[in-house]
């Protein structure tokens, strides 16, 4: 692998996925027909079994590095404070004492809008983007958003870019969490088109295109691994496959694309959250310095923006 710079860094967030062992009664990932990852991954899954002795696959296309979302700190991990780990790379847990969850705990908020990546490439005079579309009135986000939030609109809105709405959505500009438009056209109807997974991460690719640092967030992984089932999770994991066919068949050459969670819950539909590792794939230049860096939650952005000569 060659040592390229990159040029552009896009975080995908993908909530609740952890890595687990290649159980088909348990595990989605022992099910689900997930092409394009496994070409990425020179064949091998996005399982336990399927790790090196260091927890890591390398490719001639990507790496994968299992990360520990526990960070040292008792308990089972949580979205609020893994979330905030993650787009930070503090121990947010460690921080706050405990790991908390589902949403970012005030206590906690502060740091998450000072430190996370969008926040850190604006402060650095680095272009960030947030491709989500959230609903918004006169450019504003929804302020129910904010009652009980996930990290990736509190650090969008730190950074100033929570500005995609319906109308970025409509003219693929902006992309739905749930990557596909139907949750939205069940209030919009057919005013707004559907797309398919593939088209979305295309989307994503030329969002990314056009900015420095882009983060984009989805949480049905998460969803479905608490009340979805087998078949819900197998067709979560195959949208998410295709769509990232489609993102990757698009990046710039120049663009490190890094997917990551927050904790460990869709791998194993039996058990709600886990103290499994969760992934951190690191696809385009860059991708080999993203092997080396230890197996924690929140060693990948940091890494990630000192490639981005971003403070």
């Amino acid at each position: 692998m060659s040592r390229t710079r990159p040029g552009r860094l896009l975080l995908v967030f993908l909530d609740g996925v952890g890595i687990g062992p290649a159980d088909p009664e348990r595990n989605p990932f022992a099910q689900a027909r997930m092409p394009r990852l496994e070409r990425l991954l020179g064949g091998k899954r996005m399982v336990a079994d399927d790790l090196d002795g260091e927890g890591r696959i390398a490719s001639g296309a990507a790496v994968l590095v299992a990360a520990d979302a526990t960070l040292g700190v008792p308990g089972t991990p949580q979205s609020g404070t893994g979330q905030t780990a993650l787009l930070t790379g503090r121990n947010a847990a460690q921080a706050y004492g405990r790991h908390f969850g589902p949403w970012v705990p005030t206590g906690l908020r502060d740091l998450l809008a000072a430190e996370n990546l969008l926040s850190r490439a604006a402060a650095a005079g680095a272009r960030p983007a947030f491709a989500n579309a959230y609903p918004l009135a006169d450019g504003h986000a929804d302020p129910r958003i904010f009652r009980r939030p996930a990290a990736p609109p509190l650090a969008a809105r730190a950074a100033g870019v929570l500005t995609r709405g319906v109308l970025e959505l409509a003219e693929g500009r902006a992309v739905a969490s749930s990557i596909t438009n139907e949750r939205w056209r069940e209030r919009l109807g057919d005013e707004l088109a559907e797309v398919t997974p593939g088209e979305a991460g295309r989307r994503l690719a030329r969002i990314a295109a056009e900015a420095d640092v882009t983060l984009f967030a989805h949480y049905d992984t998460d969803y479905v691994g608490h009340r979805g089932g087998m078949a819900g999770a197998v067709a979560a994991l195959e949208k998410v496959d295709a769509f990232l066919g489609g993102l990757v068949d698009a990046l710039s050459d120049d663009l490190l694309l890094i997917l990551s969670s927050d904790h460990g819950n869709l791998e194993d539909v039996t058990a709600g959250h886990t103290l499994n590792p969760v992934p951190v794939l690191a696809v385009g230049p860059g991708r080999e310095d993203l092997a080396l860096i230890p197996g924690r939650l929140d060693a990948a952005v940091p890494a990630a923006l000192r490639l981005m000569a971003i403070g």
